[in-house]
Order: structure tokens, then C-alpha cells, then sequence
């Protein structure tokens, strides 16, 4: 058995970014075989980047490289995050299209593939992460490399007529086939890939499962990843999380607490979720000063336009729900533009009614597993989950909504807060139950026992 290679935008090169995600999913595998994890520094410099930066930490090689302010520009904010995360959670009309981005896209694919086959093994196993090496493998085939060479995607892969709206996308599917195994968050993403495929380039689907396209056989599959379910769990009863929770109980007082916390993007659904919110409000007198909404969201990708008009536009809402329903010891959305640690929002999870998860679209959300892993049993809160994230395959037993009928959600947080105690308990073990046994060791090794029998097939 040799190393394995990881390689993703931004690495756990930092020990605080260790606590959970891709590095618990990664870290144990890439310590017992001496790996290696590449990926971009975190810094940018003024003209072309300089060498790369190695060391080793905890039994981890680190290689990681700069991006110059036109990479950056080119590569990360424009590509990357204005044309490829747009086009994969189904908004065409925010891409912005530009060919001398993708330009810089392949650039920065062809360095990285460059690192990455300086320093790999015959015997080693590559594994490729998310959408901003998409190219990575094809670029590694043209340099040599025939070693076993994996890519997951963390995000949602569209319908075919999206994904072809990207005028790239004939040249991203044949560097997608030469991946050996690409995996995906849902069965729906892979119908999307597959589907793509057969109609635009004639693929077709062996007896053993695998898609023949472009002369070259890969394996398709879903693996929905989870979290680290038994730290979730503790990290909700830490003392953090304790602080957490009464700081926000002296606020509540008796008042049953909705809560969100997402990324400040258009894809989480935030408007319409305020617009829900609203609604109820409206609709519902008697729950007046008898309920209170905290919505959490840092903002990110401050930079692109649209996360600016996102802003204000959530400014707009909350103010105009509080202007309407607010009283002088009640506020009924309490909107946060701000981060908080894991034990905190473990904390305010835990405490709790309703945890709202509504994205338009989402790769998987990790924030709804989170949630449940946070609930008690004597008294577990209930979790509403849009039917278009990732994690709706595997959490049927949340209440399941479409985030754009926001009178249908406004109706669905009701239920959720009047959900008799029985109900309550019965939905949360089946939920947990999942996020237990498909938690982010189990998805690690689900994908690599696939990627590792190629390496074995090739000995």
C-alpha cells in the first residue's frame, strides 16, 4: 500500500481547522500511510507565486502554494465562485462568463497536477477534492501519471441542460472521465452526471456499474458524507456550548427558539426563509412574544457583487419583520452577520425547538446532521430540511419542505413548534440512528475501499 495524496483548495495545514469536515474524514488515512496534502496557502502575493511551502506536522506532509492576485481574481473569485458554484446550485443568471478566467482556472489546475506528480509514487492513491481542481486528473494523465486518481465533489452536481450551460463544459466532462472514481453527495447528482453523460457524449453504463465514456471506464457513485456524529454530540455538552446556551436563555426566558445557521450565500434560501418567517408572523398572532427567530449567517465571499446584494436584501427583511411584530421586550428575528465556534452552536442547537435548513440548493448540509446530533432525548427539537439538500435523501424522517412555497413553510415551523413530545422522540432516534452509522469515518472509508481495490488491481 502506498501514500495517499490528498489535494483540495484549502487544507487543515492550520491544527484549528482540524476539529471537523474534510480533515476527520481524511486525517487518521493520510497518518497511516505517511501522506501528503496539497493545496493553496491561504496567502496572495503580488506576481508570480515562488516555490511551495513543505512540512510535515503530526505525520502529515503539507505542500501548499501561494496564488498570485490574478489567480486569485481569475482562478478563486471569478471562475471558481462566479461561474462554476452559480452554475452547480442552478443560477445560470448569476454566472458570469469569461474565458480568460478559465484561463487562469487551468492554470492553476495544471500547478497544482505539476506538485502533485513531483512528489507522487508509483504506489500512491491521489484523491481530489471539490470544484476547483475539477481538471486536476486530466492534467496529471498528460504529465505520466497512471496511478489509481479519485475526485468528490462537495457540492451538487446540476441537470444536464444547467451544467451545458457552461461553455466549458464539453472540455470539464472529458477531464472529468479521467478521474477512476467520482464521487457525489446524492443518488440525484449522480442521475445528473450519468444522464449528462449518455446524452452528450454517449456513455453508456456497464453490467459492473461503471460509465464508459471517452475511452476510459469510471465509477459513479453517491456517498452522502456525514460528520463526526460522537463529537458533534459531545461538543454540545462541553462548557462552551453550556455559555452558549444561556446566554441565549436569558433571552428566551420561556420562549421556544427557531434557529438557523448557514453561510451568508444565495444558495441557502435565506430570503425566502425570513419571508417564511414573516409569514408567520403575520398568520399568527397568538405566537407573538411566545417564539423567537435567530438566524446565523457569516457572511462569505464578501467580495462578489451578488453576496453584497444578498446583505442588504436580508437587511431589508429582518428589519421590516422586526419594524412590523417586534415589541419593546420581544424581538422576533434576531439576525446575526457573524460566526460563532462549534461548541457554541452546538449549545444553541441543543436548545432548540426547530432547526430550520432550507437551502435552494445544497450539496449535502452538514448543518442538519449537526443539529440532530445536538438533541436530547427527553426533549429533541424537531429539524424542517429542504427537499433540495443532499441530506433530504438520507433524513426522511425530518419535515421535509420546498424552501420556494414559503406559506407552506411558514405552516411547516408551526407544526414543528405544536409536535407533540412522542412524535418529537420518534422522528429524532430514526435520525440519529442515520447520522451515527453514516457518519464521516463511515463515508472516508465507503469511498476509499473503491478507490484503494483499483490501486489493488493494479499491483
Amino acid at each position: 500500500m502506498g501514500r495517499l495524496i490528498a489535494i483540495s483548495n484549502r487544507t487543515a495545514a492550520d491544527p484549528s481547522a482540524r476539529a471537523g469536515g474534510l480533515a476527520v474524514a481524511v486525517w487518521e488515512s493520510l497518518q497511516k500511510s505517511g501522506g501528503i496534502w496539497l493545496g493553496w496557502s491561504g496567502d496572495v502575493v503580488q506576481g508570480k507565486p515562488r516555490g511551495v511551502n513543505v512540512f510535515r506536522d503530526d505525520g502529515v506532509q503539507f505542500v501548499l502554494t501561494d496564488l498570485s492576485e490574478e489567480e486569485m481574481e481569475g482562478f478563486y473569485l471569478h471562475y471558481a465562485n462566479s461561474v462554476l458554484w452559480p452554475i452547480f446550485h442552478y443560477r445560470i443568471d448569476l454566472a458570469s462568463f469569461d474565458s480568460d478566467s478559465f484561463a487562469v482556472y487551468s492554470a492553476v489546475n495544471q500547478r497544482i497536477a505539476e506538485m502533485t506528480a513531483e512528489r507522487a509514487l508509483p504506489a500512491d492513491t491521489i484523491w481530489v477534492h471539490d470544484y476547483h481542481f475539477l481538471l486536476v486528473a486530466d492534467c496529471l494523465r498528460h504529465l505520466g501519471w497512471d496511478g489509481p486518481t479519485g475526485f468528490f465533489l462537495h457540492i451538487p452536481f446540476p441537470a444536464p441542460e444547467v451544467f451545458k450551460a457552461l461553455p466549458e463544459h464539453q472540455w470539464i466532462a472529458r477531464a472529468l472521465a479521467a478521474y477512476d472514481v467520482i464521487g457525489l453527495q446524492s443518488e440525484q447528482d449522480r442521475r445528473n452526471f450519468i444522464r449528462y453523460m449518455e446524452e452528450d457524449h454517449g456513455a453508456t453504463v456497464l453490467s459492473n456499474g461503471k460509465l464508459q465514456v471517452f475511452g476510459t471506464e469510471v465509477s459513479v457513485k453517491a456517498y452522502p458524507i456525514g460528520i463526526d456524529a460522537a463529537g458533534f454530540e459531545k461538543a454540545a455538552e462541553s462548557e462552551a456550548a453550556q455559555i452558549a446556551a444561556d446566554r441565549i436563555g436569558k433571552f428566551l426566558g420561556d420562549r421556544q427558539l427557531v434557529i438557523g445557521v448557514d453561510r451568508m450565500d444565495y444558495s441557502k434560501g435565506l430570503p425566502q426563509r425570513f419571508e417564511a418567517v414573516g409569514k408567520l408572523f403575520d398568520e399568527h398572532p397568538e405566537i407573538h412574544g411566545k417564539v423567537s427567530v435567530t438566524q446565523i449567517a457569516p457572511p462569505s465571499r464578501s467580495k462578489v457583487d451578488e453576496y453584497r446584494d444578498l446583505r442588504e436584501q436580508l437587511d431589508e427583511l429582518a428589519g421590516r419583520i422586526n419594524g412590523d411584530h417586534g415589541d419593546l421586550d420581544w424581538i422576533p428575528l434576531r439576525y446575526l452577520a457573524r460566526p460563532y465556534g462549534r461548541e457554541e452552536l452546538a449549545g444553541l442547537f441543543r436548545k432548540a425547538s426547530v432547526g430550520l435548513v432550507t437551502p435552494l440548493r445544497d450539496g449535502m448540509n452538514l448543518v442538519a446532521k449537526e443539529f440532530v446530533m445536538a438533541q436530547t432525548e427527553d426533549d429533541p427539537g424537531v429539524l424542517i430540511l429542504s427537499e433540495f439538500a443532499g441530506a433530504a435523501e438520507q433524513l426522511s424522517d425530518a419535515l421535509i419542505v420546498n424552501p420556494h412555497d414559503t406559506g407552506r413553510l411558514a405552516n411547516t415551523i408551526l407544526s414543528a413548534l405544536k409536535m407533540p413530545l412522542e412524535e418529537r422522540q420518534e422522528r429524532w432516534r430514526k435520525l440519529r440512528d442515520v447520522v451515527t452509522s453514516q457518519d464521516i469515518a463511515w463515508w472516508s472509508a465507503q469511498y476509499l475501499a473503491d478507490l484503494n481495490a483499483l490501486e489493488q488491481q493494479t499491483v
